[in-house]
Formats: C-alpha cells, structure tokens, sequence
C-alpha cells in the first residue's frame, strides 16, 4: 500500500482542485489570444513559455495555496494547458469553420465544428500514443518543447546554465526585433543537420527564385509537387521500418508477440505502433463519415464518389498529420495551412463538388497542429521528467499531460463555440480561408495535375536518399513551402557554427550549444507573442 501510494505521488495530477482551476483558466487565455491573433494576423503564437512563465510567477506568490506552482511538473502540465487550448482554438477549429462561412454556407458551420472537434482529439490521443516509437522517437528534436523544458530547469537550477538561457533570449529578442527568424537559427544548433541543410536550402530557393530564376515556384505548384513525393514516400517508409523491426532476427518473445506497449527502454513496441497506426487510419475513416452525412454530402454525390470521397479524406488527414509530425519534429516547424492546401489542390482534381471540398480542407487543416503541439509538450515533459531515467514517473507524467491536453481542447472547444459568430459577425476570419476558398472557386486544371506528378517525382527520389532518419524530402518541401525573408541564411549560419564549434570544442560543447538555442527559441517566441498583442492592441 505505502509503496503503491509513493510511485502515484512521483508525478502531480492535473486533477488537483487549485491546479484544475488555473489550468482551465489558462486554457481560456490560449483559447482566446489564438483566435485573437489568427484572424487579425493569419499567425498563431507560441504560448507554452508563457505559460510556464506564468505558473513560475505564481510559484513565487507568498500564498500558501500557490506554492505548489513551484513543482517543475505542475509547470509543465501548465504549459502544455495553455499551447494546447492556443493551438487547438485557432488552428485545428477555427481554421475550418472559416472555410464554410467564407463560403457562404453558414448552415455547414457547425457540421464542420463536429468534424474538426474529432479530429483534433484524435489528433493529440495518436500521438500520446506514438510519442516514443520507432516513427516519433522521445529523442527526436522537437525543437520548442526543448526550449520550454530549458527555461524551465534554468529558472530552477539558476547558474550558468540561467546565464546561457539569458544570452539566448537576448539574442533571439535582439534577432527578432531587426526581422531574424531567431527560433529556425536556435533550431540549428540542436536538430538533424541533414534534415535542416534541407530545410534551410528550400527555405534560400522559395526566397531567390523569382530574382534568380524569374520562377515563381508557388505558381507551378513545385512546393506542392514536392511534398506529395515526400510525403507519400515517408508514409512508405514508416510502413517499411515497423514491418523491418517487426520481422527482425533475434528479438525476443515478448517483442514478437508484441505483448505490453513499452520495451524496456521506454521505446513503444513496434506492435504497438502498427495498431495505433492502423486505429488512426480507421478513425479518421469514420469521422470522414460522420462529417459527410451531417454535411449534406449524400445528395451531392454518386455512391462511388462519396465512398471515393470517404478513402481520400481519411487518407489525406492520416497522411497530414504525419506530414506536420515529422516536419515539427525535426525543424520546429510544421507546414499546415500548405499541406492542407495539397490536400484541396488534389481534391479539386479528382472533381469533388464546392461543399464536399470546403469540408475536405477543413477536415485536413484539423488535423496535424494538435499533433504537432502534443509533441512538443511531451518532450518538454520527457526532459523534465529526466529523460526516460525513471521509466514509471516517465509514463504517469506523460498520461497527465495527455489529459491536460484533452481538457485544454474541450475548453478550447467551447471558447468557439461560444465565440466564433461575434467573431464572423465582424468579418474576422483567418486569412488562409480565403486562399482555400479562391482554390475552390478556380476549379481544375490539367497543367496543375501535370505540374504536380511532375515534382512529386524529384520529391521522393530526395525522401528515398535521405531515408526515414533525415527526412530530406519533406524537410526540403517544408522550406520550399515558407517564404520567410532571410531564414534560409539564419538556419544554415547556425549549422555552420555548430559545426565549427563541435569540431574546436568537442561533444562536451553539445549542452551548453542546446541551452543557447533553447535562449534562441524562447526569446524569438516571446518578442513575437508580444508583438502580436502589440499589433493587435492597434489595430
């Protein structure tokens, strides 16, 4: 009894009355300021640090019932309340109950809310579920999550690591201030360097094409093409590497009947993966159904084209969200609005009817920034919590955070559903709605489908070279997606001191190069977080 009631005070619960209440609160605020910001600015902040920032604040207020705050852990659960209520409210709702409304079709708004709503849940539990496999391994990048887990630690442990943190943040706040994308330069310093020479060379080539080349590579569609190639060949690759490690000699019997979903290290089992995989697949499938027969679609379409209909939306959910995942995973970034973008270019072509399309590319926006943002919370949890040392708090933190998350997006949820006609009301909708609207309104063409299959090509054969590990293709694609002026050159800058400072100062430089970029990140997402409040106060 005594030993059962210490291993479940290894880790805060999130149900915890003081605690619930501050979440919620903060999941309000995320909510709110996502909405705020991604209809008058098209962008949605990056509140995690704020959120830690402020549980660290009330950690310090002399009242007795606040000084729990001080926990790294019930900071931790904070941060993730708040990125996942911003994130969720903005990106995975409103983004696509915009679309129906630009589109004249009120009466699809809330049919296209239901819809949404599940994906974005499903969104967050597959990753929970993922987090730690073979496909989105715990030692992954995950660049902000490792920003927000260092302020945390340096806010605790003070030193010079609190010094390094500092340095950071004043040059990712000095970078930002003159127009440097400060977070792609931190990023540099800790993730895949293949995967962000790839990045940061697409990222060069969208910003010169046009003065070089007189290309415009957005008008042919080469991004585009470029990350359907990536991306269905990184799906490829994802099926090659459980059926490899699954078929692989030598395993033990435990991991060939795929019994228990941990291993002993941690790592999820590879049987595991291919049922959450598979369950993901199958659920988008059915939310697929459930947002096409309350949206009317039935009496829009054959039976063949709406059960054709069905297979494509699933399919290119399930493959956005794994898109985004890797995309964030490795560079911090996550192309959602283009990829979704693929998904209606693609649509379009296959000559779904204006509604079937709306609620298509709602459907694929939905899906993948949840995703993503999940991710990102449980690597900031997976350092705090030591690195998978302690394989027991490692997995009871993780699942509270799970459930902080899924309490964040149900009060994201309701501050839409309760706030999204005042905002429609005064005309304030995302402004990637009315790209996808414009797409839908243009129609088909045979040169974009040309355009398309034509770079899909060079897209796989860069997927098939990198590998799973390097994800050249996509990261390539990613870049080629994103105008950012200058953040080509920010990030392989900062490849290229990492490199050198490796080479000069060894492996022992890795740490203090990883706190730097945590400064970097956090500092570039503070100035913007306060930009954007800033400009949205004017305006």
């Amino acid at each position: 009894m005594n030993e059962n009631k210490k291993n479940k005070d290894k880790h805060p619960t999130i149900f915890e009355p003081v605690a619930l209440i501050m979440n919620i609160f903060l999941a309000i605020v995320g909510a709110v300021i996502g909405m705020q910001l991604m209809t008058s600015l098209g962008l949605t902040p990056n509140t995690a640090i704020i959120g830690a920032v402020i549980a660290m604040l009330i950690g310090r207020i002399p009242i007795p019932a606040f000084s729990m705050f001080k926990s790294i852990h019930r900071q931790n659960l904070m941060q993730t309340s708040i990125s996942s209520a911003t994130f969720g409210a903005a990106n995975s709702l409103l983004i696509p109950i915009g679309i129906p409304f630009v589109m004249g079709k009120p009466e699809l708004i809330v049919p296209m809310l239901i819809g949404a709503a599940l994906a974005m849940f499903l969104d967050a539990t597959l990753l929970y579920k993922l987090f730690n496999s073979k496909v989105f391994p715990a030692a992954g990048a995950w660049p902000p999550g490792v920003a927000t887990a260092e302020a945390i630690v340096a806010a605790q442990k003070g030193g010079k690591r609190s010094v390094l943190l500092g340095l950071g943040a004043t040059g990712g706040i000095v970078g930002a201030y003159f127009g440097l994308s400060m977070s792609a330069f931190g990023v540099a310093f800790i993730g895949n360097i293949w995967a962000l020479t790839m990045f940061g060379s697409g990222l060069l080539l969208r910003q010169y094409s046009i003065p070089l080349f007189a290309v415009d590579m957005n008008l042919l569609y080469i991004p585009h093409g470029f990350m359907i190639g990536g991306g269905l060949m990184a799906l490829v690759q994802t099926t090659m590497i459980i059926y490899k490690a699954k078929n692989k000699k030598g395993q033990s019997k435990e991991q060939q009947t795929g019994e228990g979903s941990e291993a002993a290290d941690g790592m999820k089992s590879d049987q595991e993966t291919t049922r959450t995989l598979g369950f993901g697949f199958v659920a988008y499938l059915v939310i697929a159904l459930i947002l096409a027969v309350i949206g009317g679609l039935l009496t829009q379409m054959s039976f063949g084209m709406f059960i054709w209909f069905l297979l494509f939306a699933a399919l290119a959910a399930y493959l956005h969200e794994l898109i985004v995942g890797i995309a964030a995973m490795h560079s911090g970034w996550f192309p959602a609005f283009a990829v979704a973008l693929i998904t209606l270019i693609l649509g379009v072509l296959m000559g779904f009817p204006p509604v079937a399309l709306g609620l298509l590319v709602g459907f694929s926006a939905a899906t993948g920034p949840a995703f993503a943002d999940m991710g990102y919370d449980l690597k900031t949890g997976y350092i705090l919590r030591g690195n998978g040392s302690d394989p027991e708090l490692e997995l009871r933190g993780r699942k509270q955070q799970y459930i902080t998350g899924m309490i964040a997006f149900g009060v994201a949820l309701l501050t839409v559903l309760f706030l999204y006609k005042g905002f429609f009301a005064r005309n304030l909708i995302p402004p990637v709605d009315l790209v996808y609207v414009k797409t839908i309104e243009a129609g088909a063409s045979v040169e974009v489908a040309k355009q398309l299959f034509l770079w899909a090509i060079p897209g796989a054969i860069l997927q098939i070279i990198g590998g799973s590990k390097r994800q050249l293709g996509v990261l390539f694609a990613t870049g080629l997606l994103i105008l950012n002026p200058n953040a080509g050159w920010v990030v392989l800058s900062g490849i290229l001191i990492r490199i050198i400072v490796l080479r000069v100062k060894g492996k022992e430089a890795e740490a203090p190069l990883g706190i730097l970029a945590a400064g970097f990140i956090a500092g570039d997402a503070l100035y913007g977080f306060f930009n954007s409040i800033i400009k949205f106060a004017k305006k």
